[in-house]
């Protein structure tokens, strides 16, 4: 009896070191687990429009007009590469890299994209980056002596939580949104009375989490501070 009550007390540390070290690594395991979960997920962004390998040209062609005016989409290693734009009896076609449009390679789905020609003065293009949701218009001359104007901030209708009138183009700046009748050129604003400096375009929702645009209505549910608050205005396209 006395042996074992010598041998006990010497046997019970490492008894309990042996639990511990047990209990370290079924915790340590979870962890990693864990980690390695949300590392596998962490690639897998959700997309804001489904998307294919662009094979084929994307055509907008205003068949209604005689001189058919069009622009082209075509493709380049599964993305959209260049854009053409011409119209019978113009003689030659303007071209431009896509990736002027953003600085960056763009997904694209056709179903969430537009074009309005005015004639055979210009288009506008709208398109939403199916990546993360981003808005884009541009405002595209046949005329090579006019530049053309790109907005990369655009609040389109492709996505669901911003209504805009059909024949509308809207956009931000982060203090103010600003609308334009294609048609006509008519202009309204609206201030949201402050600058949302931290706002990021390719995570508009956070600050700006819905717009519905009329001529002659702006609302919008924006982030001030803390609080999601309503702003609206009444305005007259001028």
């Amino acid at each position: 009896m006395q042996g074992i009550r010598k041998t006990l007390p010497n046997r019970m540390p490492c008894y309990f070191c042996y639990i511990k070290s047990t209990s370290m690594k079924i915790i340590f395991a979870l962890i990693i687990s864990v980690m390695l979960f949300s590392c596998g997920n962490s690639g897998k962004a959700k997309m804001f429009c489904e998307v294919a390998c662009q094979k084929d040209t994307i055509k907008f062609i205003e068949e209604a007009h005689k001189l058919k005016p069009y622009i082209y989409f075509s493709a380049a290693n599964c993305l959209p590469d260049s854009v053409i734009w011409s119209y019978s009896g113009l003689g030659t076609n303007r071209k431009l890299s896509f990736d002027d449009f953003g600085g960056h390679k763009f997904n694209l789905n056709r179903e969430y994209m537009s074009c309005y020609f005015n004639d055979t003065s210009y288009a506008w293009l709208l398109f939403n980056d199916c990546s993360n949701g981003r808005g884009y218009f541009a405002k595209i001359p046949f005329n090579k002596s006019q530049n053309i104007q790109r907005k990369s901030s655009a609040l389109n209708k492709f996505d669901p939580r911003f209504a805009v009138a059909d024949g509308l183009v809207a956009y931000t700046d982060r203090g103010n949104i600003f609308v334009e009748e294609m048609a006509t050129g008519k202009k309204a604003m609206m201030t949201f009375g402050k600058m949302l400096a931290e706002l990021d375009y390719d995570a508009m929702h956070e600050f700006i989490d819905s717009v519905n645009i009329s001529p002659t209505r702006i609302w919008a549910k924006v982030l001030m501070g803390k609080d999601w608050t309503p702003i609206e205005k009444n305005i007259t396209l001028e």
